[in-house]
């Protein structure tokens, strides 16, 4: 039988402590209801959850937030209900956690400015979008036309602009770094601008954890709710690759269902049977030509 390390225990039970505080609990609180020492137990929970555990508090709060106002509610109770004690200390994080403020988000992104481009790839057209903060959506599809009611219908009341390629150095980044991973275009692989996407803390997890599947290994939603520790969560890791808008950037294409059928997948079940089939021969773009011809 597989024993888990005391650590992994540890950090188990100062997650449980963070979600259930009102409050950020201190770094040397939690340290000493873990037995560790505060640097041991910053780097431990920052490697396993991706995010400090007063960042991981936050945006558990910023989670129910969103799902407030999305529902809704007024700003002012859906600050107070997820826990914030004015909505001043909202304001000051809502740019990096919800890429605009709480009314605007809930407003269909009133007042964001979107910048983005389309291009083509092996796999159909690509949109990327960015928003003055980072990368807000990477989608594929069919048609440009069909990109573009997507990215709407995603934020309805934002401000998108279409540009150029070679003039927005973000998008052209993201584009460089998914033709190298994808092999289509010679092309260094560039470190990636930052994001700007709404999401909780376990979304959060889910996502950090898909990154780390290596190219021609899928796992199931059970399996991947296994490793993040929470082995009866499969449903609640489905719902969060379902979830993400970042196509290609976070390759929730890699996860399957239990019995190894594909499942579903948010640009099309054939885009993932060629991606995956491709990720094992190395080359998609001969996959396309195969396929067409």
């Amino acid at each position: 039988m597989h024993t888990r390390q005391p650590t992994e225990l540890a950090l188990e039970h100062v997650r449980s402590l963070v979600e259930r505080a009102d409050e950020p609990p201190t770094l040397q609180a939690l340290a000493e209801a873990a037995q560790l020492s505060p640097s041991h137990l910053q780097r431990a929970f920052r490697r396993r959850y991706g995010m400090s555990p007063a960042e991981y508090h936050r945006a558990r709060r910023f989670g129910q937030l969103k799902t407030a106002l999305r529902q809704g509610a007024a700003v002012t109770d859906a600050v107070y209900d997820a826990g914030f004690g004015s909505g001043s200390r909202v304001y000051e994080h809502s740019d990096r956690l919800l890429g605009m403020t709480p009314a605007s988000y809930r407003a269909g992104g009133a007042g964001a400015d979107i910048r983005y481009t389309t291009t083509g790839t092996p796999l159909g057209r690509l949109l990327v979008a960015t928003t003055t903060r980072g990368i807000c959506s990477v989608t594929l599809g069919d048609t440009d036309k069909q990109l573009e009611a997507r990215l709407a219908d995603e934020f309805p009341k934002a401000t998108r602009q279409r540009v150029d390629a070679g003039r927005e150095e973000w998008l052209d980044a993201v584009i460089a770094r998914i033709a190298s991973e994808l092999g289509w275009r010679d092309a260094d692989a560039p470190a990636l601008p930052p994001l700007d996407v709404a999401a909780t803390a376990f979304q959060w997890r889910v996502w950090e954890a898909l990154t780390r599947i290596p190219h021609g290994v899928t796992k199931s939603y059970g399996e991947l709710a296994a490793e993040l520790g929470v082995p009866k969560a499969a449903r609640a890791v489905g719902r969060a690759c379902g979830s993400n808008r970042l196509a290609l950037i976070v390759p929730c294409h890699r996860i399957v269902r239990e019995d190894g059928s594909l499942g579903g997948w948010r640009w099309g079940v054939e885009r993932k049977r060629e991606l995956l089939a491709s990720e094992h021969t190395g080359d998609i773009a001969e996959s396309r030509r195969t396929a067409a011809a």
